[in-house]
């Protein structure tokens, strides 16, 4: 699973299943530009090499270098990262498979223009993957199909995909973050003679302004597609590609 995280929200903002190739890295920063406005989010990653051609194929821009001399050939244009990308990797250094160290790296960007995002961020004053990280051990305990050593597995891809898709909306809708939660303006009574409630219940999909309440699982189940969308879907097709049916023996 290759996913994009908004720590701010608790969201997953796109997500692609596929080997670590070029393609699946170059899919998911797609997904991740279709889903956004113009304003280029500050990202952070790990040190997987594909995410930098991913970056540059999603937001770089051309650029035709000056011609040196008189004869011969134009120079190739060339696709550069826009000034206002901010892309840092984190760098772990291990020792017998143990993290002893852990550093950043600038990719994309200045220092000067990251630490003024890190110091306006809500979440963390220092360049980690530790929200992503978490992210996935709450889809390791929550969600089967992803626990290790398990008989729960998907056989075939594209039910693989089906069933994240579920799951990841029980998530955003249903699931309510207790980090989001916001204090209530006046404690409520609960039924009962139990404590009064002092915290309201926000889950991501509510932190990011997507829906104004904690939906049910049978809202969710029963939630019907506007017809707008469904319209729209031939237009989604080169960016949310079909799995091929995948053979699978006895």
């Amino acid at each position: 699973m290759w996913i994009a995280f908004a720590p701010v929200w608790r969201l997953v903002v796109a997500f692609v299943i596929g080997k670590r190739t070029q393609q699946s890295a170059d899919l998911l920063l797609e997904r991740v530009l279709h889903v956004t406005d113009a304003h280029i989010p500050f990202f952070t990653s790990d040190q997987l090499p594909e995410y930098r051609q991913a970056r540059r194929h999603a937001y770089g821009m051309w650029h035709q270098p000056p011609r040196q001399g008189k004869r011969g050939r134009s120079p190739k244009p060339l696709l550069m990262p826009p000034p206002e990308l901010l892309y840092a990797q984190v760098v772990k250094t291990r020792d017998h498979g143990r993290i002893v160290q852990v550093d950043s790296k600038v990719v994309f960007g200045n220092l000067q223009a990251m630490a003024k995002q890190l110091t306006a961020s809500p979440t963390s004053a220092t360049i980690n993957t530790s929200f992503v990280e978490r992210h996935n051990l709450t889809q390791r305990q929550s969600n089967r199909r992803l626990t290790r050593r398990t008989n729960g597995f998907s056989k075939d891809l594209s039910w693989f995909e089906r069933q994240l898709w579920l799951s990841l909306a029980y998530y955003h809708l249903g699931l309510p973050h207790r980090r989001l939660r916001q204090p209530l303006p006046e404690p409520e009574p609960t039924r009962g003679s139990g404590s009064l409630r002092r915290w309201q219940p926000i889950t991501p999909a509510m932190a990011a302004r997507l829906t104004d309440h904690v939906w049910t699982t049978t809202e969710l189940l029963s939630y019907r597609v506007p017809p707008h969308f469904l319209d729209a879907l031939p237009d989604l097709e080169r960016l949310y590609p079909p799995f091929e049916e995948t053979p699978h023996g006895n």
